[in-house]
């Protein structure tokens, strides 16, 4: 069993590197940490990022997941392999663009791509926000599956990754206290689906929803409020089509928590009623 101690970050392709830079620090409220050969890396919380962009296709996404130690690494490569999974080790080069002491990368049955990183940098100073959004961490991030239960077959059978609800087929899913950290949205292609932070607040919610309308971003989904993790959130548009996600609110479970099956309707995303605008949510 691969034992996943935490989320890291997102690498994204972009179209357009410096407006989706200026998007996700003016609109989004990230603190750009550093710029170095063509990446730009951006966080909210005490991760050295939460965000890398490149220049480069925008359908070229990969995330991280850490694992706790070196051997733990090694033990994670010998676990893929005998599993059938084709994997990677990382050059020296590709470890310092991730900010990371060593990584392997393989990608899911759908052909999401991830890193399994380990001893990954954590920053020096406080996150200074490049506007009050009221990010407190990013969280969690949506992946897209075109077969969700083999999805959650793969990700439960080889890691710490437990389903703690599921809606229809997609399954909500994490290896610690927080709801959830991965979540299946059924599609026919690989990708990050949305990306989350959390906010202090339902009033940063409600405030970046105003913020957000006023400046024509394209609001998706919320103001609304989960029935599975009971989190309230605002999901939004950016650049190059990428979901981003405020949500506040997020429940723990505990080892006696156990997994409810939601019908895959819009009142399963929303309790409060609101109609999702992203594909992968709706029921229509």
């Amino acid at each position: 069993m691969i034992e996943i101690v935490d989320i890291r970050y997102c690498r994204l392709g972009t179209a357009d590197l410096d407006s989706t830079v200026a998007f996700a620090t003016n609109l989004i409220g990230l603190e750009e940490v550093d710029r170095a050969d063509g990446q730009v890396y951006l966080r909210g919380d005490h991760r050295d990022h939460n965000i890398c962009y490149f220049e480069g296709d925008p359908n070229d996404h990969t995330f991280g997941l850490e694992v706790e130690t070196l051997d733990a690494l090694d033990a994670a490569a010998t676990t893929l392999q005998a599993a059938g999974i084709d994997m990677r080790r990382g050059s020296d080069a590709e470890a310092v663009a991730r900010r990371v002491m060593g990584f392997i990368n393989f990608k899911d049955p759908t052909g999401n791509s991830v890193d399994l990183v380990v001893r990954p940098f954590h920053s020096g100073r406080r996150y200074f926000p490049s506007r009050d959004a009221g990010i407190t961490e990013f969280s969690h991030i949506g992946i897209k599956t075109d077969d969700a239960a083999r999805d959650e077959k793969f990700w439960s059978g080889l890691f710490n990754i437990r389903a703690n609800d599921r809606i229809g087929d997609a399954a909500l899913m994490s290896f610690d206290k927080v709801h959830h950290r991965i979540a299946l949205f059924p599609t026919d292609h690989a990708g990050i689906q949305h990306i989350n932070f959390q906010v202090e607040s339902i009033d940063d919610i409600m405030r970046s929803h105003y913020f957000l309308t006023e400046r024509q971003v394209q609001i998706r989904f919320g103001p609304g409020r989960h029935p599975t993790s009971g989190a309230m959130f605002l999901y939004y548009e950016g650049p190059d089509g990428m979901t981003y996600e405020y949500s506040s609110g997020v429940r723990n479970v505990d080892a006696d928590w156990r997994p409810r099956q939601l019908p895959f309707k819009d009142e399963s995303f929303c309790m409060w009623g609101a109609r999702p605008n992203i594909p992968e949510f709706s029921d229509n």
